[in-house]
């Protein structure tokens, strides 16, 4: 009889934590591959990144989600989500400084929060005026990177991208239509009486029906008190796609970053206090005709404006992507890409998103002595969703 007991309590051990477990998925992703990468033509003498052979990780990630149901049409939701460099083990970029997206637990989007018919709100480390949703998704979803996936135009940085200690709200969808309201205190390690008034946050607006769009507006204030004023990047960013057959779509996405009350001056560009600002057209294209798919987009940054003196001239930048994949199943595709970045003399745009350049350690702009130079990289990957 005690053995009997002892049975159906082991077995209801067993099953309580079974069906919580029933709760939780494990996803994630694996991308990478081998390329070629440069950044050749500096204005200066002895500034090039001479070509190199890479084993590249982009973007692989593995994350626990699930959902807890409350009642009464309400959800406990959770996600947590790391980036992990398959190729090297490591948190570390191509161009060998710490990936703030990798290499710990959470980095990459990760929260927790309650949903309802009446949205959802979120609390922990999410993505504030970053990437493009449904408008471009080749950098972000498709092979490794792409000239849209860009967190500067040139020395003009955007305001944030993934935002740690973010509170934020999203909108049920109505006729095609939601949004976002974020926010970040940015002063929680502030010193005893230092200013703490630092703050992010950003506003993003989406419609999905017989065409695309997104709207981003986002704000990092920095603390006041500097001597030049109080520091304040701020960009939009405005995207129109026309999914004009299954699986194809053109979209052209809008990007202007401003830097304001610089805190420090940037060789050869800016001085401190000044409030510079530049602008950037990407147009993208994407089709899947049977197991391929053919991927395409061209941007340019335009003039940055404000710069004291004569640092803004030559600060122009064009750039293209070329890739085609070949789908395996839903899940598996391997791609060829090529992507190139044309600078002027004076400007600095380079690739980004996943730590992809050898040159960059501020993530979206070549360092200053580089100016001119022009990032390229040839790839051929696997990725593989799980």
């Amino acid at each position: 009889m005690n053995k009997k007991l002892m049975a159906v309590a082991v077995a209801g051990a067993l099953a309580a934590p079974a069906t919580v477990l029933a709760q939780v998925q494990i996803y994630g992703r694996a991308n990478l591959g081998f390329d070629n990468y440069s950044a050749t033509g500096a204005t200066a003498a002895n500034q090039d990144f001479k070509a190199r052979n890479r084993v590249f990780d982009n973007s692989s990630r593995l994350g626990f989600r699930g959902t807890e149901d409350l009642g009464g049409g309400m959800r406990a939701v959770f996600v947590i989500e790391s980036g992990v460099n398959i190729d090297t083990g490591n948190q570390n970029s191509q161009f060998g400084g710490a990936n703030a997206s990798t290499g710990f637990l959470a980095s990459r989007d990760s929260y927790v929060g309650l949903e309802g018919n009446w949205g959802r709100v979120t609390f922990g480390r999410q993505s504030i005026y970053w990437v493009q949703g449904v408008i471009a998704q080749s950098g972000a979803n498709y092979i490794n990177v792409d000239v849209a996936t860009t967190g500067a135009l040139g020395r003009v940085v955007a305001p944030t991208a993934r935002t740690s200690n973010v509170m934020a709200y999203n909108s049920p969808t109505v006729n095609g239509f939601n949004g976002t309201v974020s926010y970040a205190p940015n002063s929680e390690a502030a010193a005893a009486a230092a200013n703490t008034d630092a703050r992010i946050w950003g506003v993003t607006g989406r419609y999905s029906g017989r065409f695309n769009a997104q709207i981003d507006y986002a704000v990092n204030q920095g603390t006041s008190g500097a001597a030049t004023g109080t520091p304040k990047n701020s960009g939009l960013k405005v995207g129109v796609g026309y999914p004009y057959a299954p699986g194809a779509q053109i979209a052209v996405i809008f990007i202007s970053d401003k830097n304001e009350n610089l805190a420090a001056a940037v060789a050869g560009f800016a001085a401190a206090g000044d409030s510079v600002k530049a602008n950037a057209v990407i147009v993208n294209w994407e089709h899947t005709f049977g197991n391929m798919q053919a991927l395409a987009e061209v941007g340019k940054v335009q003039k940055a404006k404000g710069c004291s003196g004569t640092g803004c001239d030559n600060t122009e930048s064009t750039g293209f992507m070329v890739a085609g994949r070949y789908l395996f199943s839903k899940r598996t595709a391997a791609y060829v890409s090529y992507n190139k970045i044309t600078n002027k003399d004076n400007a600095t745009w380079d690739v980004s998103g996943g730590g992809q350049s050898s040159a960059s350690a501020s993530g979206g702009f070549l360092p200053a002595a580089s100016a001119g130079a022009d990032p390229r990289i040839i790839a051929l990957g696997v990725i593989h969703n799980f």
